[in-house]
């Protein structure tokens, strides 16, 4: 298994204590939710990706949808508190990249999965929204999207079917 400090390794209750966490072979991150840590836990997660056997093309699919996921959890689960911890776990199953996210943030709203909106993209430039799109391409992009509120830590899991864009197969 492929373990890398993002400024400290370890369980959320663990946070001052260093060592490699125990895991399922693949890759398995434990960092301070921020944006400066989710782009390290990125560049971390792309080369254990390729340690794995996932080609560039699967690689940088397998990014964007982790930045989507990551990025919300940063702007969403921890607006209230500025602060906390991502676990982030993934391994190879087949011609899938299976994975596992876990946070002590905030609950998504009701507990439960925000729905994929959808937005006119034949309107002119201006008129496109903000935002909004980050759901939509995740719920897109993966197969087996789950979500759960395990008592103080929300845990997303999915996984990205590389056969289904010919990438990694």
């Amino acid at each position: 298994m492929q373990s890398e400090p993002l400024s400290f390794m370890g369980h959320a209750r663990d946070r001052h204590r260093a060592g490699p966490i125990a895991g399922n072979g693949g890759l398995h991150l434990l960092f301070p939710a921020g944006e400066r840590s989710v782009r390290r836990a990125l560049s971390a997660s792309v080369a254990a990706f390729h340690d794995m056997g996932v080609d560039r093309d699967g690689c940088d699919f397998a990014e964007l949808v982790l930045a989507e996921v990551l990025n919300n959890v940063v702007e969403h689960a921890f607006t209230d508190r500025g602060h906390g911890i991502i676990e982030l776990e993934a391994w190879r199953a087949g011609n899938a990249l299976s994975l596992r996210i876990r946070d002590d943030g905030m609950p998504m709203p009701g507990e439960r999965l925000p729905a994929a909106q959808r937005h006119d993209l034949t309107v002119e430039t201006h008129e496109l929204p903000e935002g909004g799109f980050g759901w939509g391409i995740i719920h897109d992009l993966t197969r087996d999207l789950t979500y759960r509120r395990d008592g103080a830590r929300n845990e997303l899991t999915f996984a990205i079917d590389f056969t289904e864009f010919d990438a990694s197969a």
